[in-house]
């Protein structure tokens, strides 16, 4: 009689083996990951290393004291090489933005208008008082007004002898200063017209001119100081209704710009000055002459 094979005992736990390998081999994949970026942090290091020194060797880039080793066995990691490149970026802006030596002085003060204005009055009082003259500080500058009456003759630019010493009183007080004077030609409202001049634009432009060649050629004024406007009789003081207020008109200024106003800031600049508002009339009108 054949013998009755026994029956194979079943392992129900065999799954086991399988996943034990696959967690195995789950385990060394990870950890070859974390070697392998291990491995380039220390290479990328390395590297940014060399290229450091090679470009420091060529020159390129300046040489500090110190220089890290370069080493094949422990490559330094990349987080230092990091904090060395910005070291060295700090070192080079220090370099290059130097601290100032010594101490900084201030710029030299504007003059004192009211300094300059005093003195005007002191060196012009006998004319002022004849009322040939007059000195007013407006926001712009001082206005040393020359009347007529007492500077030119009538629809002419010649000045009259007497005419020369106030101006050099005039440009004695403020050649020493850094300032620019504007030279303003003004007439009154009645018509010219001669050999010379067609319009009252033409007059006052002139007369300012004339002042202005004097100022360079006899008392050698800079002409970089200099400018000279011809307004006619668009920039009253008085009225043009009566003599009196036409003999105010008829004038020339001599402003002397603030360096603290738009117009007298930059005394390098050669630019026009635009207009100036019509002033206020001085207190006395000073005696009466023909027109222009």
């Amino acid at each position: 009689m054949p013998r009755k094979k026994k029956p194979d005992n079943v392992n129900h736990e065999r799954w086991l083996v399988s996943y034990a390998d696959f967690i195995t081999l789950l385990f060394a994949f990870f950890v070859v990951l974390y070697s392998s970026s291990q491995v380039d942090k220390r290479r990328v290091g390395q590297l940014a290393l060399a290229i450091q020194v090679a470009f420091q060797k060529m020159g390129i880039f300046d040489a500090s004291n110190s220089h890290p080793a370069v080493s094949s066995t422990e490559p330094m990691p990349f987080s230092d090489v990091q904090m060395i490149e910005n070291a060295k970026r700090v070192q080079s802006l220090n370099r290059l933005v130097n601290s100032p030596s010594g101490i900084l002085t201030d710029f030299p003060p504007h003059p004192d208008m009211n300094n300059i204005q005093d003195e005007l009055a002191q060196a012009l009082a006998p004319q002022i008082k004849d009322r040939t003259v007059s000195v007013t500080q407006t926001k712009e500058g001082i206005v040393v007004s020359l009347r007529e009456v007492g500077f030119f003759d009538s629809g002419s630019t010649n000045l009259r002898p007497q005419a020369e010493p106030v101006l050099a009183k005039f440009v004695k007080v403020i050649q020493p200063l850094p300032l620019r004077i504007r030279i303003e030609g003004h007439t009154d409202n009645v018509p010219i017209h001669n050999s010379r001049f067609d319009s009252n634009w033409e007059l006052s432009t002139a007369r300012a001119t004339e002042i202005i060649k004097l100022f360079i050629t006899r008392y050698d004024i800079s002409p970089d100081r200099l400018s000279a406007s011809g307004y006619a009789q668009y920039h009253p003081v008085a009225s043009n209704a009566t003599l009196e207020g036409r003999a105010m008109n008829r004038r020339v200024d001599l402003v002397i710009l603030n360096p603290q106003s738009d117009s007298g800031a930059d005394l390098s600049s050669s630019q026009a000055v635009p207009p100036s508002p019509a002033r206020a009339a001085p207190s006395a009108a000073p005696p009466s002459s023909p027109s222009n």
